[in-house]
């Protein structure tokens, strides 16, 4: 089982990395993907981060078992003038293979016409760009293939929701109880 999970410039470092470190745990083969020409991508918030590796080396990608697309700006714009990483996501989709979206990132999803007919989430304000969408109100919501999460502060839940997803309710709920998280 594979996972990717893409950084640009300027991605939410808290959406990305919560998303990583909940699947590793899991036991998931969960690698980060740099878009650019390095290896080190910085955060919306100044973080730099070292990503596993290049887009361009995507030995793997076409493969993997979910895609995983964090927000913040302007990494959801960066993630959206890739053509690589869109043509990657509209073949993902077409073969039945799981992508994940979070925050602004989901507008990505709607531009790609990989929404139509599904219901979505994303941050408030980009409900415009989930073209075809039915806009849902959970903080979390899986249509088919399709997973889509509103933004950082729903970011455990999303990422539980992934765990879940590739590994099992029971994992997932064990993870919840290990982190504390089922004590909030």
């Amino acid at each position: 089982m594979s996972v990717f999970v893409f950084l640009a410039e300027g991605f939410e470092e808290i959406e990305a990395l919560t998303a990583v470190d909940i699947l590793r745990r899991a036991g998931v083969d969960c690698k980060t993907v740099s878009i650019g020409q390095s290896l080190m991508v910085a955060g919306a918030h100044g973080i730099p981060v070292k990503a596993d590796m290049l887009f361009e080396n995507q030995a793997g990608l076409k493969a993997a078992d979910m895609l995983i697309l964090p927000g913040g700006m302007p990494g959801t714009k960066n993630l959206a003038m890739h053509e690589g990483l869109c043509g990657l996501l509209a073949e993902a989709f077409r073969d039945g293979r799981y992508i994940a979206a979070i925050c602004a990132a989901p507008s990505i999803l709607g531009r790609l016409g990989i929404l139509s007919g599904k219901t979505a989430v994303c941050f408030p304000g980009y409900e415009k760009e989930l073209a075809g969408a039915t806009i849902g109100s959970d903080s979390v919501v899986q249509d088919g293939t399709v997973i889509t999460s509103k933004g950082a502060g729903t970011v455990f839940d999303f990422a539980l929701k992934l765990a879940e997803i590739l590994k099992g309710a029971a994992v997932s709920q064990k993870l919840k109880k290990d982190m504390q998280y089922d004590t909030l």
